[in-house]
């Protein structure tokens, strides 16, 4: 993985570089991604959490992509890619971060490899080098994700959430905790989830293959205990035979 300020004994000191993950709604990217930033001390990075960050600041990108959603249009590559771009300018960014959510499109995976490759360097004892992203795909099957999304119900009153096939609460339909009528929301019907599964797929298959074609994706298996998962992450993360 090249030369590291750290050792694996010490995971928030190493440079960890990019990390990206992909995976289906459901698939657990972001159980997975709070896991890495809280053991290597890296920044997860949402596009969704940068672009109402801007929205909020009134920054001069903000101010355009609030245009943008108010007219009722889609905001551009070139808005969300210079949000990403000034976010990875940050501190907190020095040593790796952790990018759910982006790319989405092979056209945004093309602008990143510019940008880390141009722009983005780690350091060892004040020598510059380059860490190319390692990118882990977190494969769960259809039937499993279909489950784990249309099966979700939560309470109106306390919040807490269920799974009628791996969470079920004591007594179908009622909340263990107070004991209010628990409900689906309307974007977790099977007509629904389906939808954004087939999408995802569509846009997602493009993005692995270039992925693939750099020998940079990595596979790790979603349907398991999410420790035995994470372990599969981090070891994944940590021995990406990057350079």
């Amino acid at each position: 993985m090249g030369s590291q300020a750290g050792t694996v004994l010490d995971p928030k000191s190493r440079n960890t570089g990019p990390v990206i993950l992909l995976g289906a709604p459901g698939a657990g990217k972001g159980t997975q991604a709070k896991l890495i930033a809280e053991r290597y001390g890296i920044p997860q990075i949402s596009t969704g959490d940068i672009l109402r960050d801007n929205v909020a600041r009134g920054t001069e990108l903000g101010k355009k992509a609030k245009a943008v959603m108010e007219g009722g249009g889609l905001v551009s590559d070139d808005l969300v890619c210079a949000m990403v771009a000034d976010r990875l300018k940050q501190a907190d960014c020095k040593r790796g971060f952790i990018l759910d959510g982006f790319p989405r499109t092979v056209a945004q995976a093309e602008w990143l490899d510019r940008h880390l490759t141009d722009n983005v360097s780690f350091f060892d004892k004040g020598k510059p080098y380059k860490i190319p992203p390692v990118v882990i795909n977190i494969k769960v099957g259809y039937n499993q994700l279909l489950q784990r999304l249309t099966g979700r119900r939560s309470c109106p009153t306390c919040g807490r959430i269920y799974n009628v096939y791996f969470q079920p609460p004591r007594s179908e339909g009622i909340c263990d905790v107070d004991g209010g009528k628990l409900v689906t929301r309307k974007d977790d019907t099977e007509e629904v989830i389906s939808e954004r599964l087939k999408a995802y797929e569509r846009q997602t298959l493009p993005l692995a293959d270039f992925y693939r074609g750099k020998r940079q994706l990595r596979e790790v298996d979603g349907e398991g205990s999410v420790e035995s998962i994470t372990g599969a992450m981090f070891k994944v993360v940590e021995n990406a035979d990057r350079l």
